[in-house]
This record gives C-alpha cells, structure tokens and sequence, in this order.
C-alpha cells in the first residue's frame, strides 16, 4: 500500500472525528449540562438559562440590538439610525455616497476658503464617479425628468417608482435608439399613471413635457407593445375626484356626476368619447343638478379642454339620466 493511500486514510479519519466533535459541541451548547433540558436566551439581562432546572449556563453576554429602547412606533422610527431604503427613482438605487452642499463641519461652523474649494472638487468627483457609463447616465437623466413631470402633475411617489421601472425596463431591452430620452420617459410615465387609476389627459402630459403630443403618443404605444404592459382603457370616474377637488365641490357633486356616467355607460354613450371630457362634463352637469356654482370656463380650465366639448358631452349625459330604461 502506497503512502498516499495511508496519508489519504488518516486525513479522512482526522476530518471526521472533528465533526463528530464539532456535533457534540453543538448539541451541549442547545442543552443544559445539569439536566439536559433546553436553552433560552434571556436578551433582557444578558443570561442563558435552562427552561427546565433554571440554571444560568451564561450570564453577562453582549446584548448587539440598539442602544436605545422606543415605546412605540413612531419614536422607534425617530431614533432608528439605519440608511435609507433602496428606490427605483435614483439611476443607482440610493446606494451611492452624496456630498451635501452646505460648506459647514460637524459642528455647524463654516469652512474655510480652502476647505470650501477642496469640497467643491470632491463633489465633482463624485458625481462622475456615480455615473460609470453612458447608460447610467442616460437612466439619470431620465428619471430626473420623470421626478420633475410627477412633481408638476402631483402624481405620487407609487407611480414615480412604477414609471422608473417601465423606464429601466425599456432601457434593458434596448428601445432607446431613435427615440428622445424626454420621449420615453414621459410615455413611461403616462402609462404608470395610467396603470395606477390616477391618469392626466395627453394634453396635461404634454405640457409638463419636453416632447410634443404626437411624439408622446408614438412612444407610448410603441414602449407598451414591447413590454407587454397591460393599460386599461381610461375610465371617466377615475379624473373626477381629481376635478371636484380642484374646483373645490362637494362630495354630493362628486357622487352624482358617477351616477351620469354609470347611467351613461348603460345607455352606450361612452364609447368612442374622451374619458376626460366625459368626466368634466359630468361634473359640470352634476354641480347644476346639485345647484352648486360653476362655470363651463372654469371646468374648462381645471379639465384642460375646450368648453363646446362641455356643452355637447354635459347635454348627452343629462338626457342619458332621462331616457327610458
């Protein structure tokens, strides 16, 4: 027998008498050496005691939770030290390092005039070192873009995070070329305000946008063919609350401009209208009905379309409520 072979044996041997070892240490930190019975660990005074004998197998242990304690929710958010969480909205997810711009030391006094150019240079750096390639840069640009539009349209964060990762999506599957960054980034947002039951008309995208109204509706079909997103048809009942708050109405008025376009829907009027003048018509006609006062101006403002679509679509409705079942 060679002395590999023998050299091979014992090297086997070795390494399993160290796991048997290592079991039986195991198993005898799980029981009590006295009587067997099982180990708890008592995090409040730092002790491991026996659940059946109560003996105290170890006392004095290092407690590694918070040094604080909090008597409910908010004050345990208050004084909980960890990072922010991870969001789609930023191109690396927030996990990079950002240098605030006040030129103040830890104690809130200020720099001075070297210490000042000296930070100035490191923020520069930073920021290219937070962009390592031209598609991150590309993602940065975008999502900037989508933060600035939700903001003008007062869409919340939900849907700003829906639409950073339409936008991702369809930067991984290379839809990009031959289409504007400010394009793509709008049709993702207008398909995840959409996707959300909180959309904004063509127009008010439009106007908050960079890119103009038939650009828009190119990249949007385009970018929800390619990705497969399912997008409901707009339905009119979900711009009311958005228009009864803006024109200051009552819930009553609300109420009963659904109860037009539900009356509306039976009767097959909706089909082939706008949802958004249906809605401005609706509320319209239902601050009439609740004698509340306001104008087709006024709507016109609010809903962003004309007053002649008010006057035809709000006298559809009110003779959809009076036809005969």
């Amino acid at each position: 027998m060679s002395d590999t072979t023998i050299r091979t044996g014992a090297e086997e041997q070795t390494s399993e008498r160290l796991r048997e070892e290592e079991e039986a240490e195991s198993t005898s930190e799980q029981e009590c050496p006295e009587c067997g019975g099982r180990l708890d660990a008592d995090t409040e005074h730092g002790e491991t005691v026996c659940a059946e004998c109560g003996l105290v197998v170890e006392e004095d242990e290092i407690d590694r939770g918070p040094e604080w304690r909090a008597f409910n929710p908010s004050e345990k958010d208050e004084k909980s030290r960890v990072g922010a969480p991870t969001t789609n909205m930023m191109h690396d997810k927030g996990l990079s390092t950002n240098i605030g711009w006040q030129n103040k030391d830890a104690y809130g006094n200020s720099l001075s005039s070297n210490q000042r150019q000296k930070m100035q240079r490191l923020r520069t750096w930073n920021e290219r070192f937070r962009t390592r390639d031209s598609k991150e840069r590309n993602l940065k640009q975008a999502l900037g873009e989508i933060d600035r539009m939700a903001s003008a349209l007062g869409l919340p964060k939900t849907v700003r995070e829906t639409a950073s990762v339409i936008y991702r999506r369809a930067l991984e599957e290379n839809l990009l070329p031959g289409r504007s960054i400010e394009g793509v980034a709008t049709a993702s947002l207008y398909a995840a305000a959409r996707q959300a039951n909180t959309p904004r008309s063509l127009d008010e995208m439009t106007a908050v946008s960079r890119v103009d109204k038939m650009e828009l509706t190119r990249t949007y079909r385009y970018v929800v063919r390619e990705l497969n997103l399912e997008i409901k048809p707009a339905d009119p009942e979900s711009y009311l609350p958005r228009f009864v708050s803006d024109l200051e109405l009552s819930d009553d008025t609300e109420r009963r401009a659904r109860e037009l376009i539900v009356s509306a829907r039976d009767q097959g009027i909706l089909s082939g209208k706008s949802p958004v003048g249906l809605a401005a018509a609706a509320v319209y006609a239902a601050a009439l009905l609740t004698n509340e006062k306001v104008t087709q101006s006024e709507v016109s403002e609010v809903a962003n379309i004309s007053e002649v679509t008010i006057r035809n679509r709000y006298k559809e409705l009110l003779e959809s409520v009076d036809a005969p079942a």
